[in-house]
Order: C-alpha cells, then structure tokens, then sequence
C-alpha cells in the first residue's frame, strides 16, 4: 500500500494554514487550534453559522495512526536514521492529506454538490461529552443509524 503524500515536504504549518483558509473562505469564525503533549497541532476546533445556529467542530489530525502506517512501509533493513525522521515525516503527511480532502470537499460545496454540513457532520463537536459526532456514534455501536427496530 502507498499512502498518499508519504514522502510530503510540505510543512504541516503551510497545510495548517491552507485549511484554516479554506474554511474562513467558506464561513468559519472562529479556528482554535488544539496541541498534544508532543507540542504538535492535534485538531481544529471551528465554527460556522448554519442557518443561525453557530455549529462546533473539531477536525482531528490522527498522526500516530499515520506513523504506524508509515513505519510498516519500511524495509526490515531500513537504516536507524530513516526510521528516526518517521515522526516528523508523520506530521508532514497527516496534514498534507488533511488539507487535501478539506481542499476536495470544499470543491464539493462549490459545486452544489453537498452543504458544508454534509460533508462535515461526522465532526460535529459536543462540548459537554467531549466527543465528536462520529464517536458518539461510534461508541454506541452505530446503533442511532439504523432504523427503529433493527440491531
């Protein structure tokens, strides 16, 4: 498997930025930034007006992930030296690919394809548990998806 943008040169700032200028463009008003114990951008939190209601969200950056698929590509006899630029290569690709599917799906609103909320929902944030809509979900099983009376 070849994972997009696996050898990125991007810095993950430049992509941060590139996001952050997306969603301004398409109605955030507020972007906070939230970082992990490394001292790397984790998520964004952001919020934009639906209809009057002003809808919280946090778009995770799963870096971690990203470094296990990275170090699983490499050759058993990988020099020490490769594998030690791995992390810092894990936050260049997580961020890139990031920016390039917010960059994708804002061309979807673009187009009329979607509304922002469709293409955002599962990250819609719940203050009060902590968690984004897909994890509430996903924590019951996705049970809430299917019709009454259906497991």
């Amino acid at each position: 498997m070849a994972l997009k943008n696996y050898t990125s040169s991007v810095p993950a700032e430049r992509s941060i930025s590139f996001i952050e200028q997306k969603l301004i463009q398409h109605g955030a008003k507020s972007i906070i930034k939230q970082y992990d114990a490394n001292k790397q951008i984790s998520s964004l939190f952001f919020i934009i007006t639906v209809d009057g209601v002003d809808l919280p969200f946090k778009l995770p950056a799963r870096i971690a992930e990203c470094e296990k698929i990275l170090l699983g590509m490499l050759s058993s006899r990988v020099r020490s030296e490769t594998r030690k630029k791995i992390p810092a290569q894990a936050v260049r690709t997580t961020w890139k690919i990031l920016a390039d599917a917010v960059e994708s799906q804002m061309a979807m609103i673009e187009l009329g394809n979607v509304k922002i909320t469709e293409v955002f929902l599962s990250y819609l944030w719940n203050a009060k548990t902590n968690q984004t809509a897909f994890e509430a979900l996903e924590q019951k099983g996705f049970k809430a998806l299917l019709p009454a009376g259906e497991k």
